[in-house]
């Protein structure tokens, strides 16, 4: 995942309250000094706006899932209904006219969901924890992305996925999307994960063999740009991170909501 370059929205609200706190004398929620700045959204109201939002709850399991009727899901059927009108139009344009069009998904909370690991870790990141979660293969799916999936595939449209996601994570990334029925072009020419080892050479203005100084923004337009290369149109990049998205080498882009990190 982007998670190496994550910065987790309640630790990031953590240190500018702090930085607030003790930069400019004791400011608290409901009081004031003549020396303090505007306070920062309360930590505890922004976790209880999350979960509203995701109508986050525990299953029988322990294991967090969102609502199929929440804030959340409304705002995805909203986007991905669009994207589909979108999709089918651009795509019949693009085979008139004898171009291959193509759809990015990253992989990450636009495909699977992980708001189990951000409760359970007070939306915050450690790397190891991260990876034993992957690991697993258990994810669920973003709501509606998987039929969004099959539904650009229907239209004749290539699939692939641009993924921060390690490329020792692949087996267990593609056991996981298989398992949530997104299992279209799952092998390693339609699927880009991080290989810091062995960088692509598309990509070695800021990646050499065993050095990575791409930024995501790099990383993602850079493969967007490879797969143009190849002869593809890509109609459509979704992502749920706005720099899944930046960068160009796409006809129309789809910011998908989480409101639990920040990718820079």
């Amino acid at each position: 995942m982007h998670k190496s370059l994550r910065f987790a929205t309640l630790t990031v609200a953590c240190a500018v309250a702090g930085a607030a706190l003790y930069g400019t004398g004791a400011a608290t929620a409901g009081q004031s000094t003549a020396n303090s700045t505007h306070e920062p959204h309360n930590i505890g109201l922004l976790v209880q706006e999350i979960d509203s939002y995701y109508g986050t709850t525990a299953d029988s399991a322990g294991v967090y899932q969102a609502s199929a009727t929440s804030p959340y899901a409304k705002d995805l059927a909203r986007i991905e209904s669009a994207a589909k009108k979108d999709i089918d139009k651009a795509a019949r344009k693009a085979l008139h006219k004898g171009k291959k069009p193509a759809v990015v998904f990253d992989i990450d909370d636009t495909l699977l969901l992980s708001l189990d690991y951000e409760k359970k870790t007070n939306y915050t990141y450690n790397s190891a924890t991260w990876t034993e979660y992957v690991a697993k293969a258990d994810r669920p799916a973003v709501f509606g992305t998987p039929e969004l999936v099959a539904y650009a595939k229907a239209k004749g449209v290539e699939v692939f996925y641009n993924s921060g996601l390690k490329e020792s994570q692949r087996a267990a990334a593609v056991a996981n999307l298989k398992k949530v029925g997104a299992d279209i072009n799952l092998d390693a020419a339609h699927m880009f994960l991080k290989d810091a080892a062995n960088p692509p050479a598309y990509l070695s203005a800021c990646a050499t063999p065993g050095t990575w100084t791409c930024t995501t923004v790099q990383y993602k337009s850079g493969t967007r740009g490879h797969i143009e290369d190849l002869g593809y149109d890509i109609i459509a990049n979704f992502g749920d991170q706005y720099s899944d998205l930046q960068g160009g080498y796409a006809d129309k882009t789809y910011k998908l909501p989480n409101p639990t990190y920040f990718v820079s």
